[in-house]
């Protein structure tokens, strides 16, 4: 079994993202004014209308466009760029800007020119680096200011600060900082008459033939290797030893971060969560690659870590997205 470690799709970046730029308002002022900045788009629109899970959905898409090289976000101008809610999302070696606009409810995204509107689900996993980590921090953002418009402690309204950063309470002055939701996902693996095999499982709200790996949150006073051990049983039914962390990914969705692990299967356990799985399968590499080639497994996205951990056990790509 292969050592390396996971680079999943949105865990990529070419920008550094010069923290320390944010309480700067001299610089971000001279970063605006500066025609050599660019400007991410993100699309916007009204909680009311859309309902909050509709727009998460709505505020992860901006313009791309597709050519010879690749997919590549469309960049603006500050100039060129709409009014709306402006963060900082970093800088690169040569000293260019990178800032993202959340335009304001009714602005559409302006499909011309061979751009068209594409969200960070479809284009996350095929965008180079630098675009993928942009649009990533972007959408993190985006998702965090819309569901923290009020005080977690007095319920007054909030104000965003630190270019996108932070909130700051209007009545008592608290800054809240954008929160992350940690979250384990696991490959489990076992050998059988010395054959490797892992195991996906079917979540009933998912199409027929859908198979991923497992996946839950970290529960307070947790440690991640706990939470695997827990989380494996309780879905499952399998006692699980050894977890082996790969990698992370952040899965702004709206704020999850997913930590990767594989874990070896020992036993058998008492499972406690009969609802969230339907099936599950346990396949060899040669099995796997059959059912997926055959579209009798469809596998999670490229975009996700659940596609990486499969295909780092397997050791190769598989086809299908």
């Amino acid at each position: 079994m292969p050592d390396t470690h996971l680079t999943p799709a949105l865990s990529r970046s070419a920008v550094d993202v010069a923290a320390h730029r944010r309480a700067d308002d001299v610089w971000l002022a001279s970063a605006w004014a500066d025609p050599a900045t660019r400007v991410l788009v993100l699309e916007g629109g009204d909680p009311g209308e859309y309902g909050w899970q509709g727009l998460m959905a709505r505020q992860s898409r901006t313009l791309v466009r597709h050519d010879l090289d690749g997919v590549r976000l469309v960049l603006v101008s500050p100039a060129e760029a709409p009014d709306g809610d402006r963060y900082l999302l970093g800088e690169d070696e040569e000293g260019r800007a990178y800032f993202a606009v959340r335009a304001k409810p009714g602005t559409e995204l302006a499909e011309a020119d061979g751009a068209v509107a594409a969200s960070l689900r479809d284009v996350g996993a095929v965008l180079g680096d630098r675009d993928a980590g942009l649009l990533t921090h972007a959408v993190a953002l985006a998702n965090w200011h819309v569901t923290h418009l009020y005080c977690p402690r007095c319920g007054s309204a909030t104000r965003s600060s630190a270019a996108g950063h932070v909130r700051v309470c209007e009545r008592e002055g608290n800054e809240n900082f954008p929160r992350m939701d940690p979250a384990v996902i696991m490959l489990v693996y076992r050998e059988v008459d010395g054959v490797e095999q892992c195991l996906l499982a079917h979540n009933p709200r998912w199409p027929e033939n859908r198979y991923s790996v497992l996946a839950g949150f970290v529960e307070p006073g947790e440690s991640l290797e706990q939470a695997v051990v827990r989380e494996v049983a309780e879905e499952v039914g399998v006692a699980v030893a050894d977890p082996e962390y790969l990698g992370s990914q952040p899965w702004p969705f709206p704020r999850s971060l997913m930590l990767g692990y594989r874990a070896r299967a020992v036993g058998e356990a008492r499972r406690t969560d009969h609802d969230e799985i339907g099936d599950v399968r346990w396949l060899s590499r040669g099995e796997l690659a059959a059912a997926v080639e055959s579209g009798e497994v469809l596998l999670p996205g490229s975009v996700s870590i659940a596609r990486k951990l499969i295909e780092h056990w397997y050791g190769a790509g598989l086809p299908g997205d």
